[in-house]
């Protein structure tokens, strides 16, 4: 295994150095540096020429120069001594680096993760439902999705999801038009989900109509938007039903301890609800990630307790809920702060932001500054993933019914497994592997930047970086983004190789 990860390595610095070569003449060769200065009527230009000059070692050749900026990033294997050059500006690079680096990150991670879960979900639920009514309306979406030119739809979220929603929120009444119009859209959907006769889908249709125009009611007569809150009784409740979905994905409802490892940690998590107020009220990060850690021993103890024929399986559901009923209760949480968020004066009442990565100047607990990261991120967020999705929703399905077709499906079935083992620990683990390809690859090319993304909301991420490069025909902050999203590529690569050994037990990685 060693050896073939170091030869992997091998082969990768070497594609890094001949790809940035080329990349950095290419760059080099695109334009002139100087052509700024010397178009202008400045009287000491010739004298900004000549630093210009010396700073960017433009009077070495570029083949040249390129080894001078290749010493440099050699140093980065060394903390502290990493030098990319320096801008046109004559900024440091990796200052520049430094600053973009998180910015992109926050931006595209989430994204990228929900997008995997969300299209990889839905394109087996698909597979599995196929040529169904459901099938056939994913497969629109999803086309209709795929096609669309991203910066449209970063638009049309600015101009409907930010501007629409923050008028909405000055009197957040909603009109019995739009509820009647949901309510049916709601209706169509689980008629859609449900699979049965067009009577048990009949029922569904009138029971989800009735059911989401009562709660858009509810929420209009109380103005909820304008103090939004989740309650103990909605977290238990959810919690509940996270709790009987967490055991039938894991172990099936026949296993009770299984089912009751997860309503037991339900218990426990509604308990530390009341318990844990006052320190959640002034709560740090390290806190909170301090009481997920918490959380999840508690329910891996939990599950280990309650042990069953497969305590695995126990665990596994107990920590499954918890995270759910942890994620219901920093929702809750953020919730409870979003009134001091509108009313905070550089807020403006207007929350959900259209530019920027923050709100400049705004202080405040831990939830506060929490809330504006979240409503900054939240459009650019959906954005990448109403593009992304459509490709793992797609890449999944196709990968589903491939497997669902073979010989090891069709003998697990006549073996009289439940349908749950025949998918999720036959199917579903061999359908990933062409996935771990498709999500390094776009993981890779997601940390080089969205750069329309980044531009259309104003985030100064790598992507911006990069194309304000390419524009003044500067090379040094070019070559950073290209590096650091070069290497990404190749450790995510590797770690796809290395999954297929451990998603399908025929591979093995041999030196």
């Amino acid at each position: 295994m060693a050896t073939y990860i170091l030869r992997r390595l091998l082969a990768s610095l070497l594609i890094l150095l001949g790809a940035s070569f080329i990349v950095y003449l290419l760059i080099a060769y695109s334009g002139d540096p100087l052509a700024e200065i010397r178009s202008s009527n400045d009287p000491g230009k010739e004298t900004r020429i000549a630093q210009r000059t010396a700073m960017l070692h433009l009077d070495v050749p570029a083949p040249l120069r390129y080894f001078l900026w290749l010493g440099g990033a050699a140093r980065c294997v060394l903390p502290g001594k990493c030098d990319l050059g320096l801008t046109i500006q004559n900024q440091p690079v990796t200052e520049l680096l430094g600053a973009a680096i998180p910015t992109t990150l926050q931006l595209v991670v989430g994204a990228a993760v929900l997008a995997v879960i969300i299209g990889v979900a839905v394109g087996v639920v698909t597979a599995l439902r196929q040529y169904s009514t459901l099938d056939y309306a994913v497969t629109f979406v999803t086309f209709l999705f795929f096609s669309l030119p991203v910066f449209w739809v970063a638009v049309l979220l600015k101009e409907f999801g930010a501007i629409g929603f923050n008028d909405f929120l000055r009197d957040p009444y909603i009109p019995n038009t739009a509820i009647a119009v949901l309510s049916l859209l709601s209706g169509l959907v689980w008629t859609a989900i449900v699979s049965g006769t067009w009577r048990r889908r009949g029922i569904t249709f009138v029971t989800a109509v009735v059911v989401t125009a009562a709660i858009l009611y509810f929420l209009s007569v109380t103005r909820w938007f304008a103090t939004p809150s989740l309650g103990i009784v909605v977290i238990a409740v959810t919690g509940i039903a996270i709790a009987y979905g967490a055991t039938v994905l894991f172990a099936g409802l026949q296993n009770r301890r299984a089912l009751y490892s997860s309503l037991i940690t339900v218990g426990l998590a509604v308990i530390a609800y009341f318990a844990l107020d006052p320190v959640l009220d002034d709560a740090t990060l390290g806190v909170v990630v301090l009481l997920g850690l918490v959380a999840l021993a508690v329910a891996w103890l939990v599950g280990w307790l309650m042990g069953g024929y497969d305590r695995g399986q126990s665990i596994k559901a107990a920590m499954l809920t918890t995270v759910g009923v942890t994620g219901l209760i920093l929702l809750d949480r953020f919730m409870r702060a979003w009134p001091r968020y509108v009313a905070d004066s550089h807020v403006r009442g207007r929350p959900i932001a259209t530019i920027g990565a923050q709100t400049p100047n705004l202080g405040g607990d831990f939830w506060l500054t929490g809330l504006d990261k979240y409503t900054h991120l939240v459009l650019p967020t959906i954005a990448l993933i109403l593009i992304s999705v459509a490709s793992y929703t797609r890449y999944s399905r196709a990968s589903m019914l491939e497997v669902m077709g073979q010989d090891y499906v069709r003998t697990a079935r006549s073996k009289g497994l439940p349908e749950r083992v025949v998918v999720t620990r036959h199917a579903f683990r061999n359908a990933l592997i062409p996935l771990a390809t498709i999500v390094a690859i776009d993981i890779g090319a997601l940390i080089g930047g969205a750069v329309i993304t980044e531009n259309v909301f104003s985030f100064r991420g790598m992507g911006v970086v990069f194309l304000q490069g390419i524009r003044a025909v500067d090379p040094n902050p070019v070559m950073g983004v290209f590096l650091v999203t070069g290497i990404t590529a190749v450790v995510f690569n590797l770690i796809a190789d290395l999954t297929y050994s451990a998603l399908d037990p025929r591979v093995r990685v041999k030196a």
